[in-house]
């Protein structure tokens, strides 16, 4: 499976209302140092996709050629109850941790 694949299955599973980073995606792809990569394949993945739900370390929209792909993300990300704090997302109260989330569901964690 090639890294883009990798990152768009992780993207996939991000639920409504939560964001990750870039080196989010990297960390849980077992390639920390790899967050521009996960940018670059972002940058070219499907539609179908909810790119809407990556966000750079800060919990900004990061900066792209055309103005329209930023207000989207913003726009979409609102519309599924995501909170903004002087433009950037609350990180704290969204931001996906599936470990954590699993843990809560009361599955097993396996560690690497």
């Amino acid at each position: 499976m090639t890294f883009a694949r990798a990152v768009y299955r992780m993207v996939q599973r991000i639920p409504k209302g939560s964001v990750v980073t870039y080196g989010q995606v990297a960390a849980l792809l077992g390639a920390p140092r790899r967050a521009r990569a996960v940018g670059h394949a972002m940058s070219r993945c499907p539609d179908t996709l909810p790119w809407h739900r990556v966000v750079n370390a800060r919990g900004g929209i990061s900066v792209r050629p055309r103005m329209e792909g930023m207000i989207t993300q913003r726009m979409r990300l609102l519309q599924e109850g995501v909170r903004f704090r002087r433009g950037l997302v609350d990180l704290r109260q969204h931001r996906w941790e599936p470990r954590r989330a699993r843990r809560q569901r009361g599955e097993a964690c396996v560690s690497r």
